[in-house]
């Protein structure tokens, strides 16, 4: 696997999130980004980030200090309820620092949006992305919707990518869901966020990998898997992009509590990340990003009752008002599967 990558958050809000200043990503702080950059390429041994969020400022920021740190930056937007013709705009900031940083010398990918059939709006029926995502509980709902999805998404998509190719001469993607059978005509790289295995695609995972491959082959493009993961309770493996049902979201869509009892299990999380990373190198993916580096909106609590990371992807669990003690003055702890992580790409 060329590729060797993570995930990176910068903050991702709802409307109603970001009206009251909250993201999934509080506080921002420049430093310990840059710090942890170089913890992602030194420590981890990644050759990638994946840095998403809505915020072109904090996009930008991240991408920086990952370049300095010497890391391959994929600068992917990733918003949520806000027009197309907001995200075109956010998109094409993003494009024109990441033509900076290429002319610096990075290696700069953009990615033209992340799953911008469910997180903006006029794709899928619904003012919301809570009502977007509220239709893959409801099938016959989303079977009305999806065939009018793709021609949508591919006429934003083309507008999208020859705003980036006016700024930018690096290579350009979009993090893609099946339903948006996405046309890749425009793009470099062939990308699908959805990698995540349940108990439910475990039969076919590998066949599904198998085939998202040979499309690649097939159009004389690299494929990437911009999303994969596991959190941190026993069962989550089984759940795949599911496990954080076990939290109670508020309104405006972030976390409140855990539901029900849940045992930590960190061990899962390692045996899904070495699996995963076992097939989709075999499979030959280009690339792979772990999802993901830290989710500081799912702090880690002593009681298990309270304890949002068990639904935590990361492979550090957030610690609330403290530094941990592995890296001082960083406010977070490694868990099992940042050993594994490393490992595995360092290997």
């Amino acid at each position: 696997m060329r590729g060797r990558g993570i995930n990176y958050d910068v903050g991702f809000a709802t409307a109603a999130a970001r009206a009251a200043g909250r993201s999934s990503r509080e506080p921002f702080d420049p430093a310990v980004v840059a710090r942890e950059m170089r913890v992602i390429r030194e420590d981890l041994h990644c050759t990638a980030v994946r840095i998403t969020g809505g915020d072109p400022e904090r996009l930008a920021v991240a991408a920086t200090h990952a370049a300095a740190a010497g890391l391959e930056v994929w600068i992917a937007p990733f918003t949520c309820d806000i027009t197309a013709d907001e995200l075109l705009d956010v998109i094409v900031r993003c494009a024109d620092h990441g033509e900076r940083l290429r002319r610096d010398g990075a290696e700069v990918v953009v990615a033209t949006g992340s799953e911008i059939s469910l997180f903006t709006d006029g794709f899928l029926p619904g003012e919301t992305a809570a009502e977007r995502l509220a239709l893959l509980t409801r099938p016959e709902r989303l079977r009305e919707a999806l065939p009018a999805l793709p021609g949508r998404v591919n006429a934003f998509l083309g507008t999208a990518v020859a705003a980036v190719r006016e700024r930018f001469g690096g290579r350009v993607t979009y993090c893609s869901l099946p339903v948006e059978r996405v046309d890749w005509t425009p793009f470099d790289i062939i990308a699908s966020d959805a990698g995540y295995r349940s108990a439910a695609t475990a039969p076919t995972y590998r066949d599904t990998v198998r085939a998202f491959v040979a499309q690649g082959r097939a159009l004389g493009k690299p494929v990437a898997v911009t999303e994969f993961g596991c959190a941190t309770f026993r069962g989550a493996a089984d759940m795949g992009e599911g496990s954080d049902s076990i939290i109670e979201w508020r309104a405006d869509g972030t976390p409140a509590a855990i539901r029900g009892e849940h045992l930590r299990d960190e061990q899962e999380q390692v045996a899904y990340l070495r699996e995963l990373l076992d097939i989709l190198d075999a499979e030959g993916v280009d690339s792979a990003f772990w999802y993901t580096f830290a989710r500081y909106d799912l702090p880690h609590r002593a009681d298990p009752r309270e304890d949002l990371d068990l639904a935590g992807r990361g492979v550090v669990k957030v610690l609330e008002g403290r530094d941990g003690t592995a890296y001082p003055g960083l406010p977070w702890e490694p868990k099992a599967a940042f050993a594994a992580l490393a490992e595995c790409y360092r290997n």
